[in-house]
């Protein structure tokens, strides 16, 4: 008897299954990340870093740019040293101490997936999820036929979450 041929909407419910199962994992790092994301402009679960690096002496607030970047403006002066927003330089010695806020090692990993760019390996990983993502958006819609009920009112949905999401994003 020949075998009989599993039909497209089939197929491709077979692989949404099992992809989705595979981009669960990728899919709770992402959402952890993304959620750690919401709280980058303060200091929620990080930690002071301190550094300190020889410069040399008598440079100004201008050439301190490049080592405390956004900082780079004297807040005050106290004899030879320099107090910056994120740290202080002594023009005598040259000596620059230079705070940092930084998170955890893993949680700091996390924080990069969402940063990658083509300079980065994770950019072939944030394009995979990517299309991946694209795929289930699309092959949703052929889990059910447009005629069932299930379908029309799952339309209704995706078309609700798109004009949520258009909303939140021109507040």
């Amino acid at each position: 008897m020949p075998k009989r041929k599993t039909p497209f909407s089939f197929q491709i419910r077979i692989i949404h299954r099992y992809l989705g199962f595979f981009l669960a994992g990728i899919m709770f790092v992402y959402a952890l990340s993304g959620i750690l994301m919401v709280f980058r402009n303060t200091d929620f679960l990080k930690s002071e870093v301190l550094t300190e690096r020889q410069l040399k002496p008598n440079l100004k607030a201008k050439e301190l740019t490049s080592v405390f970047k956004k900082g780079a403006k004297v807040l005050k002066t106290e004899g030879d040293v320099l107090y910056l927003k994120n740290g202080n330089y002594n023009q005598k010695t040259g000596v620059a101490t230079i705070k940092k806020m930084k998170l955890p090692f893993v949680l700091d990993k996390m924080e990069k997936l969402h940063k990658a760019n083509t300079n980065s390996p994770l950019y072939f990983l944030n394009i995979f999820f990517g299309v991946a993502l694209l795929f289930f958006v699309f092959s949703a819609f052929w889990m059910y036929t447009p005629k069932m009920p299930v379908f029309k009112k799952g339309m209704y949905f995706a078309v609700g979450g798109i004009v949520l999401t258009l909303i939140l994003l021109f507040l």
